[in-house]
């Protein structure tokens, strides 16, 4: 989920020169997963499509300081997170199920990350903070996550990348995680000695000897924030049609399912629902809300 591609920079170009067809575009590609993530976060589902309203516009007021830096997805999926905190002030956001389900207020509670590391400014991803060195700190570290996860994908080592996955992306504790991988707790602790390990020689001599430069709770904000392992497009349609191979079934199965990670969830709600009459409904009316703001620029 990094840099944005070709197709979308193409669409960024269209909808910083005032296209209304590009800008539609955009909607009809984002809207139905924002929508999905919306409403298994919400109560009502007005409220849902009212943070999706309110999602585009700060999209296209956040143009002029959109660096590139991250995909449509990623940014849009960043700011409407934080307006359903904003919102529903005191109410914990979790991105994963298990951290509904297991998460402990002293080191599991994914608001933490939010509170210390998220930026203030809700139209703003984590990356356009002003602070350089932790900017500088987090774009290393990103990196060096992206690069070990496709290490455990491609060799196939789907155990550990889950194991991590819990470690990072959900915060649990080493007990619930050897549960649930079946490992054990001591397991579990050395392969997180062994992944800090990686990533400081990764890093290499820009990481000072302090491992505060490599906390916890900043290593789960960019996962976060970033979705580092959360899947691709592709991948969710095939996990539909079942054709994926058996390990990757399984280990998609596992991020969904029992992970809950609920941006690939709505994604899958998405891909499941498409060209419904509610969804161009709604299309309609995101149009009608936001393309004011389009032609404003």
């Amino acid at each position: 989920m990094g840099q944005l591609n070709e197709s979308e920079r193409y669409l960024l170009e269209q909808i910083r020169q005032g296209s209304a067809e590009g800008w539609s575009q955009f909607i009809d590609r984002y809207q139905g997963r924002l929508l999905a993530f919306a409403r298994s976060r919400t109560r009502r589902s007005a409220d849902a499509e009212d943070l999706v309203q309110d999602t585009l516009i700060s999209f296209l007021r956040a143009l002029p300081g959109f660096r590139e830096e991250s995909g449509f997805e990623t940014y849009l999926f960043a700011i409407l997170r934080r307006k359903i905190i904003d919102t529903y002030r005191g109410r914990k956001v979790g991105v994963c199920l298990l951290q509904d389900v297991l998460a402990d207020p002293g080191t599991g509670d994914s608001s933490v990350a939010d509170a210390r590391f998220a930026a203030p400014d809700p139209t703003a991803s984590w990356y356009a903070r002003a602070d350089e060195q932790l900017e500088k700190r987090k774009a290393l570290l990103t990196d060096a996550l992206r690069e070990m996860i496709d290490h455990y994908k491609q060799s196939g080592n789907f155990r550990d990348l889950q194991i991590v996955e819990m470690l990072y992306y959900c915060q649990l504790r080493n007990k619930d995680i050897g549960e649930i991988a079946g490992v054990s707790e001591k397991h579990v602790a050395m392969l997180k000695h062994r992944t800090l390990g990686r990533l400081r020689a990764r890093v290499g001599v820009e990481a000072p000897a302090d491992e505060t430069w490599m906390a916890d709770d900043l290593l789960s904000a960019i996962w976060q924030e970033q979705r580092l392992s959360c899947l691709k497009r592709s991948t969710l349609g095939a996990y539909l049609l079942g054709t994926l191979e058996g390990d990757w079934q399984t280990y998609v199965a596992f991020h969904l399912d029992r992970l809950g990670c609920a941006y690939c969830g709505a994604n899958l709600d998405d891909l499941k629902s498409q060209n419904s009459q509610g969804q161009s409904a709604l299309r309609q009316r995101f149009m009608e809300s936001t393309v004011g703001f389009l032609s404003r620029r």
